[in-house]
């Protein structure tokens, strides 16, 4: 008869194991759950995608669960680090990898990936096409510009000219009503901004600004799979771009998270012009402040150009003295060569976490790439001008 308190002991020494203290999916710290049909251990979050595939895996908690010898056998025998070399041992180097704080359908569908569509083992290798196969081309639902509707429209990604259209019709005689440049392209899921599960932000650069797509897919799967295409081909062109550059300087360029958004105030240049909300974006990339009108807005009205200490930038806590309309009280200032921005947050934890992240952009040093972004930031000229200004050039 299995001794359950000795049992938990083995588990609980096992799960501590430099192989094993990390999910096997997401790489979340201290794992409580199992897959006792697979040999690894995994997180809360993860362990519920498992519990919907129950012909390839079966999961248990560590700690709460009674376990048989011979399960007990089984995971000593196996592990992540087992696993990995089975599942994981043709994961192309553009595909992205879940992180613990990622959305749902990015962990469901490397999980799926890995051990129900096998993608990634040798004999199935040949399922990775998809994303490498040069072009890809189908439907999502994106948003207007104007009216704020999701419509289906057609997109076609290239790798031969390294670019993503996307067409107001299916019928492609017309011509695309958008052509991006690989080059210039970022893509980040944002399920909670969007309003749906698989939402998928799409941001590019053209004539001097930042554009936004929203789009979606209701299938997961394509959504995913869309989502690596396009990280395949950035990864083309940085590898053309950049020839002598390492996989491991490359991978961070290929699409990525920004580390700061959310709604503040802000006010103009002599900070006595009314306050307005404004949806911001900080791009650590890039070391831009980027703000828009509203969160799902097409295009910015504006930009921050982040520099480093060295060259003069900083970020402090402030407050809105001779300025008029804020109706929030914590304050945070950037601090350029060129002028002082002056921001309102509505939370004093939100004040915090702005100005955390921002001294995080700044105190890194730049890149030789940073001062062309800065060069390239300064040419806009509604940097200097009020957004109603801006309006009116448009």
């Amino acid at each position: 008869m299995a001794n359950h308190e000795r049992n938990k002991k083995i588990l609980l020494e096992l799960a501590k194991q430099p192989d094993n203290n990390r999910c096997a999916d997401c790489c979340a710290p201290e794992p409580d759950w199992a897959s006792y049909k697979l040999g690894v251990f995994v997180c809360l979050k993860c362990s519920g995608t498992h519990r919907n595939l129950p012909t390839v895996s079966r999961i248990k908690s560590i700690r709460l669960d009674f376990w048989d010898d011979e399960l007990v056998e089984f995971m000593k025998a196996n592990g992540n680090r087992a696993a990995r070399e089975i599942y994981e041992k043709d994961v192309p180097a553009f595909y992205y990898r879940p992180q613990p704080g990622d959305c749902e359908v990015l962990r469901e569908q490397w999980i799926r990936a890995k051990y129900e569509r096998l993608e990634f083992t040798a004999e199935k290798n040949l399922l990775q096409k998809p994303y490498t196969s040069g072009v890809r081309e189908g439907i999502l639902w994106k948003k207007g510009k104007d009216n704020g509707h999701f419509q289906k429209r057609k997109f076609v990604l290239s790798f031969a000219d390294f670019s993503l259209k996307y067409f107001n019709k299916e019928d492609e005689s017309k011509g695309p009503k958008s052509v991006i440049a690989i080059r210039n392209l970022n893509a980040t899921f944002q399920p909670q901004k969007i309003g749906h599960a698989h939402g998928l932000q799409i941001a590019f650069s053209k004539e001097g600004c930042t554009r936004n797509l929203f789009v979606y897919h209701e299938n997961g799967q394509e959504i995913v799979t869309w989502f690596n295409t396009i990280r395949a081909a950035r990864f083309a062109y940085l590898k053309t771009a950049y020839p002598s550059a390492s996989d491991t300087e490359l991978l961070p360029q290929i699409t990525r998270s920004y580390l700061k958004e959310g709604f503040m105030e802000k006010t103009g240049p002599s900070h006595r012009e009314p306050f307005k909300r404004r949806w911001f974006i900080l791009d650590a990339l890039n070391r831009k402040l980027l703000y828009f009108k509203s969160q799902l807005d097409a295009e910015e009205l504006g930009v921050v150009f982040l520099g480093s200490e060295k060259h003069g930038y900083s970020a402090s806590e402030s407050s809105a003295v001779g300025a008029r309309g804020n109706k929030w009280k914590y304050g945070l200032a950037v601090h350029t060569p060129e002028r002082k921005f002056l921001f309102m947050c509505e939370q004093e934890r939100e004040q915090r976490e702005w100005l955390e992240a921002l001294r995080q952009v700044i105190a890194t040093p730049m890149q030789p790439q940073h001062y062309t972004s800065k060069k390239n930031t300064h040419m806009q000229p509604h940097h200097y001008t009020t957004e109603a200004t801006l309006k009116r050039r448009r």
